[in-house]
This record gives structure tokens, sequence and C-alpha cells, in this order.
């Protein structure tokens, strides 16, 4: 398939220097330039001196060195020349700026060694320095591509061909030539070509590449499926109603993407620090140059290889691949749990939440009407339920379905029923056997002159106060059972609310219900503050009380009427977004509708900070050591560093970041 319209999303990233290239490129030229190093080194004569050989002699040997280390300079080390003109241009001095100074002086000098300048040239160090660098910026553009190589997944989520319904029957088509309104027939075990509603069959679908939720999805009619999802054991035909990047999975592609490509407040620290670090590594090979050059009887083969080694060991690699290398893979790990990050800041803010507040409906809730209880005298309860759902069968009211649902549910059978009939306003009623059975509320047991015993009256009371909807179920007269509905809550929602207790955070609840539903609800999950009937523009009101102690409020809502809110908050999340993951107000969007992606997202931002704090600190740590290591400090103790072994130490702390950051991929969410 071809997936070449959602690939460029992945080529732009923060790490910038190597705008344009790859590392197949940089790994092309670490190859032939290693294989020229070889005899460089081979012919050198200072390597000679140092192993005790003899180098084979014929005519022009003694130009190997040279003419094989100009040929490395301009073809191994052309690239950070660019890059360095690169960063000039953009007044932002940089890596790149040091390492062409370091290869620059140390080809000109041994330019002019070559040719007749008294003095030890630097062809064989040169020619080691750019090989080592190609190879340390190789591994390192490798670490970073695939930290970001979910979009390409994603993009292989979605299958070549797709098979349309005709007239005619069905025929392959490729993705692309969808149109919305086709109808598309998918398989048991194909993946969904793209976003749609199912038209007709039953099967339970696999999202959780998109949404992080491992437990299969059933899909009815009229359900909403996924592009990139896989089908289940059901055929499917599906209506397609998104094509293209206005489908949920180039959403996602979208969201990370743009993660990948924004800053956060660790990465801009990280980047001012790369930034003064280029003009104090400059400062110290000048500091270095004159203190050499004024304050001992050394040659100048020797301050200039002092002053190289400290230009290529002060480039600060390992601290411009510190932040984004981690962010990169955080990014990458919260799309593969679900967690879709719009912003950067919002992610490193969310570890340092004191307070969560959890809109209601939608969110906590399913915000649909389901059964809550049921209450009898001496009927059991199943009967009560399979009999008013025997009645409500043949009715499209929410609180009938809702009813049905909850028989199916427990796989109650239910029996043919005749003369149903709709009672407006009041239920509905049919005959079951010789009986005529009545479904409805308090109008209707007054309608009928039906009285209630102690124990359904004050059930149904306690129910009423908590504002749930009361529905009886009348038999002959006599009511046999009380059916109490509600907005169901989700099952996920008390652990969610547990998992976030228990890790020392605030939860509170916000509804613009009346204060006996908010109760409800909030005794349901543990939940001691809530704040009922406010309306959707004072929602943020409530936000900023709670913010006003100083304490730090992470808003989870739908990010339609929570959209100010969200925005007020230190941290807005949208949950229960399932396709639309175009929702501005979010910081975090979370792809399914389960709550606990909260506890993941605290977890995964105490996560990455803690990587990004640790390879902050190795990236400074080692250049406040290095640098005067390189300037010759302990020159007198008869240790000299060379550039060759400079790079080396540079490479291996740009190798130290890459591996600590991976070590977050391991990073268990539940």
């Amino acid at each position: 398939m071809d997936h070449s319209m959602h690939e460029g999303h992945h080529e732009s990233h923060n790490h910038d220097k190597h705008a344009g290239h790859n590392p197949d490129m940089f790994k092309k030229k670490f190859w032939l330039s290693f294989a020229l190093t070889i005899p460089v080194l081979i012919f050198s004569e200072t390597i000679q001196e140092l192993f005790g050989y003899t180098a084979p002699t014929f005519p022009g040997s003694e130009w190997i060195p040279a003419i094989l280390g100009t040929i490395i300079f301009f073809y191994g080390g052309l690239v950070f020349l660019k890059s360095a003109k690169a960063e000039l241009s953009a007044r932002q001095p940089g890596m790149m700026t040091l390492i062409s100074l370091a290869i620059t002086v140390a080809f000109g000098y041994s330019i002019a060694v070559s040719f007749g300048l008294q003095g030890m040239d630097f062809w064989w160090e040169l020619a080691t320095l750019v090989t080592i660098m190609l190879l340390g910026h190789w591994l390192e553009m490798a670490s970073v591509l695939n930290a970001q190589g979910a979009l390409k997944e994603l993009a292989k989520l979605l299958p070549d061909e797709a098979e349309l319904v005709t007239k005619n029957g069905t025929k392959i088509v490729p993705v692309a030539s969808l149109k919305v309104s086709d109808l598309v027939l998918v398989r048991p075990g194909s993946t969904i070509p793209t976003d749609g509603v199912v038209m007709k069959g039953e099967s339970k679908v696999n999202e959780s590449m998109l949404t992080g939720e491992s437990k299969p999805v059933n899909k009815l009619v009229k359900s909403l499926v996924i592009g990139g999802a896989i089908n289940g054991s059901g055929a499917l035909t599906i209506k397609v109603t998104k094509v293209g990047e206005d489908t949920a999975l180039a959403g996602i592609m979208k969201l990370v993407a743009d993660a990948q490509n924004s800053k956060s407040k660790t990465q801009i620290v990280a980047d001012r620090a790369a930034f003064y670090l280029t003009f104090v590594a400059l400062g110290a090979a000048v500091l270095t140059a004159i203190g050499w050059t004024f304050f001992s009887d050394q040659s100048a083969s020797f301050i200039l290889e002092r002053v190289v080694t400290v230009l290529v060991i002060a480039c600060p690699h390992a601290l411009g691949l510190a932040v984004p290398l981690v962010t990169a893979i955080s990014t990458t790990l919260a799309a593969k749990n679900g967690l879709l990050v719009r912003e950067r800041m919002a992610l490193e803010s969310a570890r340092n939440i004191d307070v969560v507040l959890f809109d209601k409906t939608g969110t906590l809730t399913r915000g649909e009407q389901g059964v809550v209880d049921i209450i009898t005298d001496d009927a059991k309860v199943n009967d009560v339920l399979a009999i008013a759902a025997s009645v409500e069968l043949e009715s499209e009211h929410p609180i009938a379905k809702a009813i049905v649902t909850f028989a199916k549910s427990r796989k109650l059978q239910t029996v043919v029923v005749k003369k149903f009939s709709a009672l407006s306003g009041r239920g509905a009623k049919a005959l079951i056997g010789a009986d005529t059975v009545y479904i409805g509320g308090p109008r209707l047991l007054e309608e009928l002159s039906v009285k209630l015993t102690r124990n359904l009256e004050s059930a149904a009371m306690s129910a009423s106060n908590d504002g749930k909807t009361v529905v009886y179920v009348i038999r002959s007269k006599k009511v046999i059972g009380a059916i109490m509905l509600a907005d169901v809550v989700r099952p996920e929602s008390k652990e969610a609310v547990k998992t976030l207790q228990k890790a020392g955070k605030r939860v509170a609840m916000l509804t613009g219900d009346a204060k006996g539903v908010a109760a409800w609800v909030s005794k349901e999950l543990g939940i001691t503050e809530f704040f009922a009937e406010v309306l959707p523009e004072h929602k943020a009101d409530v936000v900023k009380k709670l913010q006003s102690d100083g304490s730090k409020v992470a808003m989870v809502g739908d990010g339609v009427n929570d959209a100010p809110a969200l925005t007020q908050a230190d941290v807005g999340i949208a949950i229960g977004a399932g396709t639309d993951v175009a929702i501005e107000s979010a910081g975090i969007v979370l792809a399914s509708s389960d709550p606990r992606g909260v506890a993941k997202i605290v977890i995964l931002s105490k996560a990455t900070y803690r990587k990004m704090v640790q390879n902050l600190a190795w990236a400074t740590g080692y250049n406040a050591i290095a640098i005067p290591l390189a300037a010759g400090v302990t020159a007198g103790l008869g240790f000299v560093l060379s550039p060759a072994i400079g790079a080396v130490l540079m490479s291996l702390s740009t190798v130290v970041v890459a591996v600590n950051a991976q070590f977050l991929r391991k990073l268990d969410l539940g």
C-alpha cells in the first residue's frame, strides 16, 4: 500500500541538525571512510612508531595518508560542514559547528605540514575522527527514527485493498479509491480498511492497536468501526464514513507526529544548554590555545591537538539527544496504549498533578440509561426482568431498550406477547398469556389505582432521591417489582478512581446533574468531593477554585461541553473521544473511553521525566569532566587525550544516552 501521505509526518523532528539526512546515508559514508582509514593508519608514521613496525614502501607511499585523509575529509566530513553552515546561517551554532571546526583545523594544519611546514600531521587523527563521528551519527539517527517508527507501523495497519460491494456482488479495489458512502465487505479475520458504520452483520473487533484496549469490542448494526482494526469471526458490511486524512488512524498519526515535533520545558532547557555549551567549548578551545602557547614550551602540533580534542569532546551531542529521544519513545509508547499526546507540555506536567477532576456524564458514566437495581416482594428478580423485557421488546423507547439489553446480558429468555401497545408518556402494556402486564412510572400507578407495598415504596423513594428513574412492573393489577435505571457507571471507573487515590491524587467529580445523582455516582465510585448542578460555562470556575490553593489540576472530560475547563486546567485530558481525535482543547486524548488511562498518563509522565533528568545529568556531567581532560590538565601526569580518543568518548556518551532512553520501552503502564 502507498502510505506516502502519512510518512511526511515523521521526517521532521526536533533533532534537526540532521535535517534531510537518514541513517543509510551515514551508514554508507561510514563504511567507505572506515575502509579508507585502515591504509591511513597503516602508513601513518606515528602509528608505525607506536606499534614498532615498518609499512611497505613504494614510490608515493608517503602520500597515502594525505591523499586518503583528504578524500575522507571531503567525502565523510562534508555532511558535517554543510550542517555547520546551516547552524551558522540560523545563528544557532551547535555540535556540527564544533565538529566542523575541529576537522577543518586538523585538515588545514595537516595539509600545511605535508607541504613543508615544520610539525607533525594529523592525518590519522583526522581520518579516525571523521569515521567515528559518522558511526556515532549513524547509530544516533537509527535510534531516533526507530523511536518514531510507530508512525510507519500505524500506516502499515491499513490493508492495500478492500472488497467493495457492488450491484453485481463484490470486487477488489485499492483502499485509496474508496469514497464516503461506499459499502465494503470485511470478512472474518480481515483488517477494516477505513472508518465506517456497520450496516449488516455482527462481530467482535480488535481495536487494541488504535485504542490500547485489549478486549475485543462487540460490533452490531449501526456500530462505528475504525480503519486499521482487525475483524473477528463475523462478516461485516460497512458503510464508509471517512477516508484518507479524515480517518481516525490519520488523526492519531498526526497527533503523534505533532507531539514529537513540539517541545517540552525540559527540551527547551536542554536546547538552551546545548547552545551555551557550544560557546563554552569555543572559549575552552581558545583558552587552551592561549594557555599552552604562552605558559609552556610545547610544540605547535601538541597545542593544536589539544584545541582539536577540546572542540571534539565538548560537542553537546549527548545533550542534544538526551531529551528528543526520550520524548520520541514516550510519545510512541503512549500511542500504543491509547494515550494520544497532542502537547508534550501536557505530558511533562502530568507528573505534578495534585487533583484529578472528572466530568461525570460520558466520562465516569456511559452517558446512557441502564438497569442498576431490581427490587421485588415475592417474585424472583430474573422473572420480573424477563417479563419486563418481553413487553419492552417491541418498544423503541431508550428505557425499554435498556431493560431489554440488561435482560440479554443475563441471557434471560423472553416470551411472545400479544396486543402490545405503547402508552404515551406513561409506559407500555401487553398480554402475557391471560394476564395484562403494564410497564411504567408513577403516573401509570395513579392511573391504574395500584398501591405499592411498604418495601417497594421505600426502595422507590430512595432511588428517586438518588436521581434514578423507577419503572414498575405490574401484573394483574399488582406491582411485582420495581426496576431502577440510571446513567450507567463505567465498570472501569471504580478502578480508575481507586488507582489515582492510591497514588496520592485528590479525585473530584463535576456534573450538571442534580445533587442526588451526583451523590449516588460519587458514593458508587468512592469519590468524596463533587460539584453538582454546574452549567458548562461555569465548569472552568470550578477548575480555578481547585487551583486557588496552588494545586495542579487535571480536568478529564469529553472535549465538547468541557472545553473551557479543559483549557483552564494545568493538564486537559479528553476521554471517550473514540474516533474523534481532533479535540483542540485537550493536551492529551484518550483514544478509548477508559478512565484508567489517566493513571497511565501520570505513570508515563513520571517515567519520561526521570529518563530526561538522567540523560541530562549524564550529558552535562560528561562535559564537565571531559573538557578539562581534553584541554590537557592531566598532561603533567603523563595522560593526554588524542582527538581520536576524544571522538570515541563523545560517541560513547551519546550511546549511553541512547541506551538509557531505550529502557523506557520496558515501562509497564498496566
